[in-house]
């Protein structure tokens, strides 16, 4: 036992660490990531070469100025392109040329303005690297006095005021560019002008069965019965045939004159025909069911009324107004034809209506 006690106090002591050793390690402990600062700044050429700031600043100007001849020739686009030319392009095969001209000229003209905004601030803004140290939320008014000192001498690093081309090709571009969405509002459709005040019905033309094709006579309708019709020279198979019968459909019914109670129903009707527009003042849904005994007529979408013997008035229903009604009257071969076009716009109110 006593041996083996020896042996460790045998122990050379240049093995055991010194106090200058401890030191160094708890040093090392309480800051293990050293803050290596901040290294030397080296100028740019821009900084010292008025020459090479100056082809800097032409770069600049020159991706501003391309935005803006891209921009513009996105809004010729619209002009330049039908909407149904097709061109094919390798790799990418058929594609709209219309498409594929929009999107080339914006992204051109986007890009543009991101190069021209970095290769400023990378070749021309102040390079200088600046500590700030962090600071409460609340801003005491010093701090406020130094931010806006900082932003009038980063204003001043700019160059903005200076170097004036920079600034107003700049100031193009991004003036420009907005047109290209306002260009675009064209695709929601063309203007409406005075489409949804008139429609096809004129002085003198002909009323027109729309389940057999034929000229509608007085002796056609019956009272008690419900008869659609459309203006005549409005065909089916043509182009035009679904915006126009949605705004001159027709429905006519014969109705006692005794029974009708408004005076310029009465002047408009033939012999107790009255025709009222087919059109629901609600959100424009056909009306088409017809109450032989009280004279209403019925949407079936949202079940708006309207009383036929009084003007068409709404009695029941999210209807806003009464159905407009068509000035009839017949021709010399006994046909019905319209006096002129409706008296108000029909179908649903619209902002211009007034």
């Amino acid at each position: 036992m006593s041996s083996q006690t020896g042996s460790h106090k045998d122990v050379s002591e240049k093995h055991l660490p010194s106090a200058q050793d401890s030191t160094a390690v708890a040093e090392v402990d309480e800051n293990p990531f050293a803050d290596p600062g901040i290294p030397h700044h080296e100028p740019r050429i821009q900084d010292i070469d008025e020459r090479a700031a100056k082809r800097s600043e032409r770069t600049v100007a020159m991706f501003f100025i391309v935005s803006m001849l891209a921009t513009i020739a996105f809004i010729a686009s619209f002009v330049a392109f039908p909407v149904d030319k097709i061109f094919y392009l390798f790799p990418l095969g058929h594609i709209s040329a219309l498409n594929f001209s929009l999107g080339l000229s914006l992204g051109i003209a986007l890009f543009c303005i991101g190069a021209g905004a970095v290769h400023w601030s990378r070749t021309l803004m102040s390079g200088e690297e600046h500590v700030q140290e962090r600071h409460p939320i609340a801003a005491t008014p010093e701090t406020k006095a130094a931010a806006l000192e900082e932003f009038a001498q980063g204003a001043a690093d700019s160059g903005l005021g200076r170097r004036k081309l920079i600034r107003n090709t700049m100031i193009g571009a991004l003036a420009l560019v907005p047109l290209s969405g306002v260009v675009l509002l064209r695709d929601l459709g063309p203007l409406p002008e005075d489409k949804l005040r008139r429609t096809m019905w004129k002085k003198g033309l002909r009323l027109i069965n729309q389940n057999t094709g034929e000229p509608l006579r007085p002796e056609d309708i019956t009272v008690g019965s419900l008869v659609f019709a459309k203006p005549d020279g409005l065909e089916e198979d043509s182009h035009e045939f679904m915006h126009e019968i949605a705004k001159a459909a027709l429905m006519l019914v014969r109705l006692e004159p005794k029974d009708i109670k408004d005076k310029q129903e009465l002047d408009w009707s033939h012999e107790g025909i009255v025709a009222y527009s087919k059109i629901c003042t609600h959100v424009g849904c056909p009306v088409s069911l017809y109450e032989q005994q009280t004279h209403h007529v019925l949407c079936p979408c949202h079940q708006s009324t309207f009383d036929l013997t009084d003007g068409a008035r709404v009695i029941f229903g999210p209807a806003g107004h009464p159905l407009p009604q068509l000035n009839i009257n017949v021709n010399n071969d006994g046909e019905l034809v319209a006096e002129g076009d409706f008296a108000e716009p029909v179908g649903p109110s619209f902002w211009e209506r007034g």
